[in-house]
C-alpha cells in the first residue's frame, strides 16, 4: 500500500512550468468567458480587477529582483572568471565567440519583429488608454552621459538598469584586481548574496501560475479573443526567429569549426530537451557538460566555458529580448528610430548577463529595459500570458549555444578529440 502511494503521489507532482502552462490554458477560458458575457457585466468587471491586481503583484515582486541580482551576478562572473593570465586563450576566445553570436541574435530577433510587427495594433487593456508620448530626442553626449552613473542608490531606486550594469562591471573589475586576501573575503559574500537573489527568484516564481493565469484571463476578457491574433503572431515570430539563428548562424558555426554536426545533434539533443521541458538552463547544465566530455571536448574547456555561457552566450533569450523590447514599443505605439533600437540592443545585451538559471528572468530584464527608454509596463502583462511557451524554446537554444561554444573553443584551440573511435559516445 505505502509503495503505491508514494508512486501515485510522485505520479501526480507537476512541474512549474507544466502547472504555468495549465494555468495559462485556464485563464484563457476563463477571460474568453468573461469576453463573451457568461457572467454579468459587474461580475466580469470585478473579476478583471482582481486578476489584473494579481497579475500587477507578479510584476512587482521581479522589479524589485533587478538591480541586486545584476548586481551579484555580474560581480561574481567577473571577479571569478577575469583571470585571463589563468584562463589563457581560451577565455579570450570565448568572450570573443560569445559576444559575436549573442550579437547575430540580437539583430535577428531585432529583424523579426520589425518584420511581423507582432505588437502592432495591441490596445491598452484600459477605458482610459493613455497616449504615450515619444520618448525626448537626446543627443549623443545625453545618451553617453546617461549611461554612467553618478549615485548609485539613485540609479537602483530609479531602475537606470544600465548604470547598474556599469557599476557593476567596474566594481567587479576592481575587485578582481585586489590582493587575493581580500578578494576572499568580499567575493564569498556577493556570491552568497547572488545564491540569495537567485533563491529569492524562485520563491517569487512559485506565484508565475497564478499571475500567468491572471494575466491570460485579464488580458483576453478585457482586450477580447481577438488579441490571441497579436500573442499567436508574437510566438510563431520568435519560434521562427529561433530557427533561422540555429540554421543561419549555429549550423554554419559548426561548419566552420569543422564541428560532426550528427553526433553533436546526438550529445545535445538531451540538455536541450530537459532545458525545453524545464525552462531551466542551469537544469541541463549537469548532462550538457557531461555529454560535451563525451562529446570529445576536455573537461578543462568544458568547465569553463559551458558555465561562463551561461552568464555571457544567452543566444535564445537574447534574441527574444530584443524581440520582446521592440514588441513593447509597437503595442505602446511608440515610433523608436533605428539608432535608439540599436542602443536598446546594447542595454539588453549587458543587462542580460548572468540570469540563465533563473525561469522566466527575461522579465525582469524587459522591465528594466522598458522604465529606460521611457516605455509602458502593460505590453509585458500582456507577453506574460504567453512567456511559458517561449521561455522553452529560448532555453533550449540557450543550452545549444553553449554547448556548441564549448566545442568551437576546444577546435580553435586544437584539443577538440571528435574521433568516433576515440572519443566516448554520448548518454544516449
Amino acid at each position: 500500500m505505502a509503495p503505491g502511494r508514494r508512486v501515485k503521489s510522485s505520479n501526480m507532482k507537476i512541474s512549474l512550468t507544466g502547472a504555468i502552462v495549465i494555468a495559462m490554458i485556464v485563464g484563457g477560458l476563463i477571460g474568453f468567458g468573461v469576453a463573451e458575457g457568461a457572467v454579468s457585466q459587474e461580475t466580469g468587471a470585478t473579476l478583471l480587477s482582481a486578476f489584473d491586481v494579481l497579475s500587477k503583484i507578479f510584476l512587482k515582486l521581479i522589479k524589485t529582483i533587478v538591480s541586486p541580482l545584476i548586481f551579484s551576478t555580474l560581480v561574481v562572473g567577473i571577479a571569478g572568471h577575469s583571470n585571463l593570465k589563468q584562463v589563457g586563450r581560451m577565455g579570450l576566445k570565448a568572450i570573443i565567440y560569445f559576444e559575436v553570436v549573442t550579437t547575430l541574435a540580437l539583430f535577428i530577433g531585432l529583424a523579426a519583429i520589425n518584420l511581423t510587427k507582432a505588437g502592432v495594433g495591441v490596445s491598452k487593456p484600459d477605458a482610459e488608454a493613455e497616449a504615450l508620448a515619444k520618448p525626448p530626442v537626446q543627443s549623443a553626449s545625453d545618451i553617453v552621459l546617461h549611461v554612467f552613473p553618478d549615485n548609485i542608490a539613485k540609479s537602483v531606486a530609479e531602475g537606470q538598469v544600465l548604470q547598474v550594469v556599469v557599476f557593476s562591471l567596474l566594481f567587479g573589475m576592481g575587485l578582481a584586481m585586489v590582493d587575493d586576501k581580500h578578494k576572499q573575503k568580499l567575493l564569498p559574500v556577493i556570491e552568497a548574496f547572488a545564491e540569495t537573489m537567485f533563491k529569492f527568484t524562485k520563491i517569487v516564481m512559485y506565484y508565475a501560475p497564478v499571475a500567468v493565469g491572471a494575466a491570460m484571463a485579464y488580458t483576453i476578457g478585457k482586450m477580447g479573443i481577438d488579441v490571441l491574433g497579436n500573442l499567436a503572431k508574437l510566438v510563431l515570430t520568435l519560434y521562427g526567429a529561433l530557427i533561422v539563428f540555429l540554421l543561419f548562424v549555429l549550423v554554419p558555426v559548426a561548419l566552420l569549426f569543422r564541428i560532426n554536426i550528427r553526433r553533436f545533434v546526438k550529445a545535445v539533443s538531451e540538455p536541450a530537451s530537459l532545458a525545453f521541458a524545464t525552462s531551466a538552463s542551469e537544469a541541463a547544465l549537469p548532462l550538457a557538460m557531461e555529454n560535451m566530455e563525451k562529446f570529445g571536448v576536455p573537461r578543462q574547456v568544458v568547465s569553463f566555458v559551458i558555465p561562463t555561457g551561461y552568464s555571457f552566450n544567452l543566444d535564445g533569450s537574447t534574441l527574444y529580448l530584443a524581440l520582446a523590447g521592440i514588441f513593447v514599443a509597437q503595442a505602446a505605439n511608440v515610433e523608436l528610430d533605428f539608432a535608439t533600437q540599436i542602443v536598446m540592443m546594447i542595454t539588453l545585451m549587458l543587462t542580460s548577463k548572468g540570469v540563465a538559471g533563473v525561469p522566466r528572468a527575461t522579465l525582469v530584464i524587459i522591465l528594466g529595459t522598458c522604465a529606460q527608454f521611457g516605455l509602458p509596463e502593460w505590453p509585458v502583462a500582456v507577453i506574460l500570458g504567453v512567456d511559458a511557451i517561449m521561455d522553452m524554446a529560448r532555453t533550449a537554444v540557450n543550452v545549444t549555444g553553449n554547448c556548441l561554444a564549448s566545442a568551437v573553443v576546444a577546435r580553435w584551440e586544437g584539443v577538440l578529440n571528435d574521433n568516433p573511435e576515440t572519443a566516448q559516445p554520448a548518454a544516449s
